[in-house]
């Protein structure tokens, strides 16, 4: 957006305002090229617009590269996601836990509570002992008992899932997955913030999101609905029908128990039998929860305006009870694995049990009653079968159409996309079935596309900054964790936007004085090699030409790094900051005082898969790399620009 951040160099005092302060703020088959040229855009340009929109950023020569292909193809070959990506693999290789299954990962990382009750159970931790929860002689207790038992700490499996995402991004070819992963994912929000739901994010975004980010919109809703991360965020793992709508079936085992107690005692069995019936429904039965039916009415399918009510909100509740997690190694839903246990494995299917992966169907949380979720009737005595077809018929309805259609325009096209666009679009959404590809050719056939409303009419949010600056430079990350602490200091913390809606896909949204501040001194840091871990060579970007003053370097990298945009203004504007004698401390109290704090050596311990440690900031800067003081000045200026902010 540019009016919404034309004052963000306040912060750097009166000197960067008054130089920056006014600065900022239908496909068809038939035919098979890109309405660009009819928006008065040449090829390159429209190269580059399609490659901000459809990757974190151009890479040198990335343009040259797309010409060549050609726009379409290359855009399909994005579409299919399948391009080998052998070096990403090969820095991914040591982050063993983001290939782990939830299982397996339920086993190897329990939470701190998990580990107490174990470690008290085993007579490591005493009961009395628990309030010196915060002394280090406790705290080593448990990390003793960890290790013997080859547990291992929460941090280090999100430290993994943080560092994969920031690699995936950077070096991934299969760009357009990795940016529809990150939508999708945000989209279907779950958050580490949640410690219920937080282990299991890891195999969501592997087994849940990316592989269905360019099939049809219902496998989304199906997959998303069905997974334990959303089904612990949104509390659906524990709705249950109410009891007079449950099966009413007493186990036998337990009538028995009964029948002979009551021999013993006299009493009627009759009495008991249900004294203990009214008992199992009460441990069973924790009543409908309708988070998670109202959130996939009004954040994953139909939107907020998209004509349900209430009724229908406490009705597809009820639909969706008894849809739970199946038991876990570490204990996780022990009650319905002691029922399980009880009928046997083998005999769950005949009792209207449906046990898929991690996914279980309870039939005895089930509401039996009858339901009428809009408009459509659902018969009484409904099983797992009636989720189903709740849950296709959201992801298919018309308003679903509308709202998804609206959202992906407005993240790929601009903040406000025009009417036409999202009618476009919807069209081919419901002719396909939702199917996402279709959806985003149309988009990306249509002229809305192209014109001057769409180019550089978004703003990047920290962790595209920071992508997109990395790949700008063509830099080496070696520690992507210190990337992470940048993007969490510029405002956005990556897996923990808490509120189911996800981030907000606004410019303004991003747009204050604290994080725009940070911002720039994101792009000193990084271009002067204040940045542990990562390792940038700006002159051979130029072919090792070293410009002949600030000022050529400020045409020649703004070029290179901006590729294809009209610079004349920008220019205008940096130039007067290039000859301020105070420029060196500005930079250099802005880039130390914004340095992340280095990691303690027990932190750095569970930081696996880095390749080196940290090592602190130095005012000469990284001394693995020829350093020219001058030059970095100039790029750290540009990816701190306005015109960079903007994609």
């Amino acid at each position: 957006m540019k009016t919404a951040i034309r004052y963000f160099f306040i912060p750097l005092g009166l000197f960067f305002s008054l130089t920056l302060f006014s600065s900022f703020f239908s496909h068809s088959p038939a035919n098979p090229k890109f309405p660009y040229k009819e928006q008065g855009l040449s090829e390159r340009q429209a190269a580059a617009h399609l490659i901000s929109r459809f990757t974190y950023g151009a890479k040198p020569g990335d343009i040259y590269a797309v010409v060549d292909l050609g726009l379409e193809k290359w855009f399909m070959q994005q579409l299919k996601g399948e391009m080998q990506d052998d070096a990403l693999q090969l820095m991914l290789k040591n982050y063993d836990a983001i290939n782990l299954s939830n299982q397996e990962v339920s086993k190897i990382f329990p939470n701190g509570g998990q580990v107490l009750r174990m470690a008290t159970r085993d007579g490591v931790i005493h009961k009395d002992s628990v309030a010196q929860a915060g002394k280090k002689e406790y705290r080593q207790q448990l990390l003793v008992y960890m290790k013997q038992h080859g547990y291992k700490p929460q941090a280090e499996l999100y430290r993994q899932l943080i560092n994969q995402k920031i690699l995936r991004a950077a070096y991934s070819n299969n760009q357009a997955r990795e940016l529809l992963t990150d939508f999708w994912f945000n989209h279907f929000n779950v958050s580490l913030t949640k410690g219920q739901s937080a282990e299991f994010i890891p195999a969501y975004e592997r087994d849940v999101i990316r592989p269905n980010v360019f099939g049809n919109f219902e496998n989304l809703v199906l997959s998303t609905a069905k997974s334990p991360a959303m089904l612990t965020y949104l509390d659906n793992v524990m709705s249950s029908g109410t009891p007079e709508n449950l099966p009413q079936a007493v186990n036998p085992q337990l009538r028995n128990r009964i029948a002979a107690r009551a021999k013993m005692t006299k009493v009627d069995t009759s009495t008991m039998a249900k004294a203990a019936t009214q008992i199992q429904q009460k441990k069973r039965s924790q009543g409908i929860n309708e988070n998670y039916a109202r959130e996939v009415m009004e954040l994953h399918t139909l939107g907020v305006d998209g004509g349900y009510t209430q009724s229908d909100v406490t009705n597809a509740a009820r639909i969706l009870t008894g849809w739970t997690i199946y038991p876990m190694e570490n204990g996780y839903a022990s009650v319905v694995k002691n029922m399980i246990e009880r009928i046997g494995e083998d005999k769950l299917a005949k009792h209207g049990f449906v046990h898929e992966g991690d996914f279980l169907f309870a039939a005895n949380r089930h509401d039996t009653g009858e339901k009428v979720v809009l408009g459509t009737k659902f018969p009484a005595n409904g099983g797992y079968e009636e989720g189903v077809k709740l849950l296709k018929m959201l992801a298919n309805h018309e308003s679903a159409a509308n709202f998804i259609s609206k959202k992906i325009a407005t993240r790929f096209v601009n903040d406000n996309p025009s009417q036409n666009l999202i009618d476009k679009m919807r069209t081919t959404y419901i002719k396909s079935k939702g199917n996402i590809s279709e959806v985003l050719l149309t988009m990306v056939y249509s002229p809305e596309f192209w014109n001057k409303d769409a180019l550089r009419e978004k703003t990047k949010s920290p962790f595209e900054l920071a992508i997109s600056a990395v790949r700008s430079l063509d830099a080496q990350i070696l520690q992507p964790y210190q990337l992470f602490t940048w993007i969490n200091r510029m405002g956005q913390k990556i897996y923990s936007y808490q509120a189911p809606t996800g981030f907000p896909d606004k410019g303004q949204y991003w747009i204050n004085t604290g994080s725009l501040l940070n911002r720039m001194n994101f792009g000193l840091a990084l271009a002067s090699q204040r940045i542990p871990g990562l390792k940038v060579n700006l002159a051979a970007l130029n072919s090792n030409r070293e410009p002949e003053s600030s000022e050529a370097a400020l045409v020649t990298y703004g070029r290179l790094i901006m590729p294809e945009r009209d610079l004349s203004q920008t220019i205008d504007r940096l130039r007067p900051m290039l000859n301020d004698p105070e420029l060196q401390k500005k930079i250099d109290d802005a880039a130390t005082k914004a340095t992340p704090k280095q990691k303690t050596e027990e932190d750095s311990l569970i930081m696996i898969g880095e390749v080196e440690r940290p090592v602190k900031p130095s005012s000469k800067g990284n001394k693995t790399e020829p350093h020219n003081t001058m030059l970095a000045q100039v790029v750290g200026v540009i990816l701190g620009s306005p015109e960079f902010q903007r994609k």
